[in-house]
């Protein structure tokens, strides 16, 4: 049988976040960590009747980005740009639970500040993204709303 199409569904909502922040710790760049995990979801979804036997999606899914992600670096080397990136991603094996776990957290945060409205997430990027104290996050918020 497979997966079915909600199932897929629910599953790139939950996980294409994560996934990219966890292919943009290799590949540096998000245009190309977007179109490694949409590529694999491709691939899920193409494979769809032949995977009713993974018991784990989330490892599938990371595993498998992490696996393009190898094969991206390793083209990306071919034209000479960036060794260093491929490197990493051998040395970095025994540490790929906690990037799978920091993307997912991360995702999660951009997500929860995405949902803030529209003044608080104003307030609360003045103060963690740009290091504004309190006075000045009020003079800002201040300045705004007069233009």
């Amino acid at each position: 049988m497979g997966i079915d199409k909600k199932v897929f569904n629910d599953n790139f909502r939950y996980y294409y976040r994560p996934l990219c922040m966890y292919a943009l710790h290799y590949v540096k760049d998000i245009d190309n960590a977007e179109d490694i995990v949409q590529d694999c979801f491709t691939e899920v979804w193409e494979r769809k009747d032949s995977l009713e036997d993974v018991d784990n999606i989330r490892a599938y899914l990371y595993t498998m980005v992490r696996n393009r992600c190898g094969h991206f670096l390793k083209e990306k080397s071919k034209q000479q740009v960036d060794n260093d990136s491929l490197y990493e991603l051998e040395d970095e094996t025994h540490e790929e639970e906690e990037y799978e776990e920091r993307s997912f957290l991360e995702a999660r945060m951009l997500t929860a500040i995405e949902s803030l409205p529209e003044r608080c997430r104003e307030a609360l990027l003045l103060s963690r993204r740009d290091g504004l104290k309190h006075e000045e996050i009020a003079k800002a918020c201040r300045f705004q709303s007069i233009r």
